[in-house]
């Protein structure tokens, strides 16, 4: 969608409106869920099979959701059918999937379980010879929701739900005595209990847990090395409605969400020796929320959504902060036990949209959204990748703030055929957060080597959405610019952030042929990513020197992808309990080789004047057919 842009390729973030993947808040049945994509963005980790319905929020967002700057993907599972048992799924060329769902007890309870994977690594084993250099690699990915729900009473119902899904990634290479095993993934649980106190009133009462976590462990000959990042949280939270009376909604609420950060860990093993630092990278935060909201029809023509909300985050122990001298060297340290305070941040946050119907088809709608983000992403590439590492706001990390402007005109044409809107934003942010230049890592606390600055985003984008007749579908489009700005950075130049996206286009087209074929089509375009990169190279001796572009200061090229998919459904009997239908798919139909990354290859030498420096781009999904075929019984 406009102002919606998916990272690139080999990336599972989403870019909306300038923002970088962490300022999404994005929910799985209330549960936070920070990785968001399985075989590096080619799959969603959101199995649609499970899903009831998704809300999309990317400006003017609601006082009841806090903690992200830039937008909210609110998603619900199913609850299960409580009447009759259900199964569905599909058998694929890359993944299958089955969901089964029904009644635990009828008009009562019901449960839903919904499980997917793949099966690259099954598919491709018979095909490497145990000679093979690669022989021992391979991926796979699986994950599977579950929900049941209870009514108890007329005023009392139950929902428990979970999700857990895995990324593994194995690399094997019988040349260099080289192997690594690299899982990630995501686990949450949700219980939710809704009472109704009267026609006027009811409340969610929810428990969370989630955990995401990252491993990277390899050996090479006798050594061994490991890398654990990851986030865990428990929340708790309390939500009420109150209609006092027609056209008029009331929402208000408390939360609170105890975090524990591990932004890496690293251990190592060489024969009998083991080293294993402290852990005083480990960080505990607790988080709070407190909201109010009222929806209102002010007149027939004109509604607002007026809201303030008051967070804050604390850092608390156990914890040990260090004094250092001016050459880097520790001198002194202060340790809080458990539970202790290390610091505190707080902030107002009001909220504001206002929309005023010009006529029956036309509307005006403004909105003022001011958010505070006290967890952070930070990334040493220009692709969000499961190594990327999530840390709190702490006694140097200071809290993202954002102030987000939008003004929208959205009109329908031909009976409400058509759906079309222009829309404006300005987005001004402060605190945000990036490596230092020349970073590597080290077993320290990396805190050290993060830098602080500013950054905005503004731009216009443009919709058209045709949602009747046999050919349905939408274009499009984005104009937008973002920068950033660090006084450590670029020589405290501005520059173009890696989440600028100049311009973005996409057209998505779905058209029933006939009672038996739908044909879909997808269509996507974007400006390269903004990346850093050396523009030349000399020797000193023979050594070989490189200077590069001003951060940012090269595009690689654009992104475009064209996919294809016919719907075959066969006829079958009315009376037939088992119904099916055929998809064939192509994922990018003219083979793009999209660029993933680029390096530099050297060959030659340089003290035989043969040295050559090549620069070589790496891409990862070429043309992809698929072929699925899905049942419902």
């Amino acid at each position: 969608l406009p102002g919606i842009r998916n990272a690139g390729e080999g990336s599972a973030g989403l870019y909306v409106r300038g923002g970088g993947p962490d300022q999404n808040l994005i929910l799985l049945d209330d549960a936070p869920v920070y990785n968001t994509g399985h075989l590096f963005g080619f799959f969603s980790v959101f199995n649609a099979d499970a899903i009831k319905n998704t809300t999309v929020i990317k400006g003017g967002m609601p006082a009841q959701y806090g903690g992200r700057l830039s937008s909210v993907l609110d998603i619900s599972m199913k609850d299960g059918n409580n009447k009759k048992f259900a199964m569905d799924g599909g058998i694929g060329t890359i993944a299958s999937r089955l969901t089964i769902q029904g009644p635990i007890k009828k008009e009562k309870a019901s449960f839903m379980i919904s499980a997917r994977r793949t099966y690259i690594d099954a598919l491709a084993k018979p095909f490497i010879k145990e000679t093979s250099n690669a022989f021992g690699s391979g991926y796979y990915f699986y994950d599977l929701n579950a929900k049941a729900n209870y009514r108890f009473s007329e005023k009392d119902k139950i929902y428990l739900s979970g999700y857990f899904g895995k990324d593994v990634f194995d690399f094997a290479s019988k040349r260099s005595g080289f192997n690594a095993n690299i899982p990630w993934g995501n686990s949450t649980a949700t219980v939710r209990w809704n009472h109704v106190f009267n026609n006027k009133l009811f409340a969610n009462t929810t428990l969370v847990y989630n955990d995401y976590k990252f491993a990277f462990n390899s050996t090479f000959e006798n050594f061994k090395i490991g890398l654990n990042s990851g986030i865990r949280d428990y929340n708790a939270k309390i939500d009420f409605d109150y209609y006092p009376y027609t056209n008029h909604k009331i929402k208000f609420g408390v939360a609170y969400t105890n975090h524990k950060f591990t932004p890496s860990i690293f251990s190592a093993q060489q024969d009998s020796t083991v080293f294993s630092p402290n852990n005083a990278s480990i960080k505990f935060a607790n988080e709070k929320g407190i909201y109010v909201q009222d929806d209102i029809a002010i007149t027939d023509n004109l509604a607002a959504n007026v809201g303030l909300r008051f967070s804050s985050f604390t850092q608390v122990g156990p914890y040990t902060l260090y004094q250092n001298d001016a050459a880097g060297n520790r001198i002194d340290s202060t340790i809080y036990k458990n539970g202790k305070k290390v610091i505190a941040y707080n902030g107002w946050e009001p909220r504001a949209t206002l929309r005023y119907n010009v006529n029956e088809t036309s509307s005006i709608k403004l909105s003022y959204t001011k958010n505070y983000q006290y967890i952070h992403l930070v990334s040493n590439s220009g692709n969000t990748l499961p190594t990327d590492i999530w840390v709190p706001s702490t006694y140097k990390v200071k809290p993202q703030e954002s102030n987000l402007y939008a003004i929208g005109y959205f009109k329908n044409l031909k009976n409400n055929m058509y759906e079309t809107s222009v829309e404006l934003y300005y987005k001004k942010m402060s605190n945000q957060i990036e490596y230092r230049e020349g970073y590597t890592q080290t077993v320290e606390d990396i805190e050290k080597d993060f830098v602080f600055g500013k950054g905005w985003s503004y731009g216009s984008e443009f919709f058209i959405n045709k949602v009747q007749g046999r050919l349905t579908g939408w274009i499009g489009y984005t104009l937008s610019y973002t920068w950033r700005q660090f006084n450590q950075l670029n020589n405290g130049n501005k520059f173009p952030s890696k989440f600028d996206r100049r311009h973005d286009a996409s057209v998505v087209t779905t058209y029933e042929l006939n009672n038996k074929w739908k044909l879909s089509g997808v269509f996507v375009y974007g400006t390269g990513n903004a990346t850093t990169i050396p523009t030349s190279f000399y020797l000193i001796g023979t050594s070989l020197i490189q200077e590069s572009s001003s951060l940012n200061g090269y595009r690689l090229k654009p992104y475009h992808r064209l996919d294809f998919s016919a719907t075959y459904t066969p006829n079958s009997k009315k009376n037939r309990k088992l119904k099916s239908t055929w998809n064939f798919g192509i994922y990018n139909v003219y083979s793009r080789l999209n660029p993933f990354f680029i390096y530099f290859d050297q060959t030659g030498s340089a003290i035989q004047g043969t040295l050559q420096v090549q620069a070589k781009q790496v891409s990862l999904f070429p043309i992809i057919p698929s072929v699925t075929w899905n049942f419902k019984l």
